[in-house]
């Protein structure tokens, strides 16, 4: 498998950033005693997706497939129903021979090991950046399936990606960014240096004008005037705008106020999962540096 050629992750823009994962096989795991996967975890599925391995089932995949985007999840992939509650029967009905999960299911592991083994790993620690869990993560996965191969392409391709994005986004590097997900016209998220997106900014060079740590909550908590702290930032927004949102936000005073906004130093990119692994990394990323990019090349 060429470097540039990974499982599931995407790679160009076009093609440089899109979604390569035809090459994935249903079942392929490596090991002969591990042949059948389920996931429960969406940064365990999207890592074994990463690897070559398709699993038999996994949790929310149309929520899944809007939310995160990418890698692609194929038809054949079964549906367990929430991650919170998946169908513990359908789930036992497909003779699973290993469960991918992750500490956020603790709760659930008594279950789900009454039905095949389980393998959790981290990828999220409160305070702590995560994308050298994730790294772990394909480590890890690849030495449990027998993957040690794949697993090192995917790291030395990522490694290469990152480096070749640090470099175009050099002179964007210069302005500090906010990262941001809108909850409404008057709030947002803000993702800090312990979110995957505030890690993976900081990676590419960029400097994160948000230095608490994250504020990331099903309720948007953090008030726009907050915005006005770093007058000289850029604003990218991660993902869709709540539709509500988007006529009150153009007539919101405090949101023209905002001299990014005056300026036109704000980036809207795709839908990206906040807390996935590897591919959503390389997903934001991919977003993020043609988005800083572009607007240079065009002056």
């Amino acid at each position: 498998m060429a470097i540039d050629r990974p499982h599931g992750c995407a790679v160009s823009r076009r093609q440089l950033f899109g979604l390569l994962a035809a090459l994935a096989v249903p079942g392929r795991a490596g090991a002969a005693s591990v042949t059948r996967v389920a996931a429960i975890d969406w940064a365990m599925l999207e890592t074994a997706i990463a690897l070559g391995v398709t699993p038999i089932a996994a949790t929310e995949l149309i929520a899944f497939r809007d939310k995160a985007v990418e890698p692609a999840i194929p038809p054949s992939v079964a549906d367990l129903g929430l991650r919170g509650s998946p169908n513990y029967e359908y789930l036992h009905a497909l003779k699973p021979d290993l469960i991918l999960s992750s500490p956020f299911y603790a709760r659930q592991e008594a279950a789900l090991e009454a039905i095949a083994p389980v393998y959790s790993l981290p990828f999220y620690v409160r305070g702590e950046p995560p994308y050298e869990k994730a790294l772990n993560a394909v480590s890890e996965l690849g030495r449990k399936l027998e993957l040690g191969e794949q697993a090192e392409q995917l790291l030395a391709w990522q490694a290469a990606r990152i480096g070749l994005m640090r470099e175009k986004l050099a002179t964007a590097a210069k302005t500090p960014v906010y990262i941001v997900n809108i909850g409404d016209a008057r709030h947002f998220r803000a993702f800090g240096a312990d979110s995957m997106f505030g890690d993976i900014a900081a990676r590419l060079g960029l400097v994160n004008a948000w230095t608490d740590r994250s504020r990331f909550t099903f309720a948007a908590p953090v008030p726009l005037e907050a915005l006005a702290a770093r007058p000289e930032a850029a604003i990218i927004i991660v993902s869709d705008i709540p539709v509500e949102a988007r006529t009150s936000l153009r007539d919101s005073m405090i949101w023209q106020s905002l001299e990014p906004v005056r300026k036109s130093r704000v980036f809207q990119i795709g839908n990206v999962n906040p807390y996935g692994g590897i591919c959503a990394a390389m997903r934001f990323a991919s977003l993020v540096t043609p988005a800083l990019v572009q607007p240079r090349e065009q002056r």
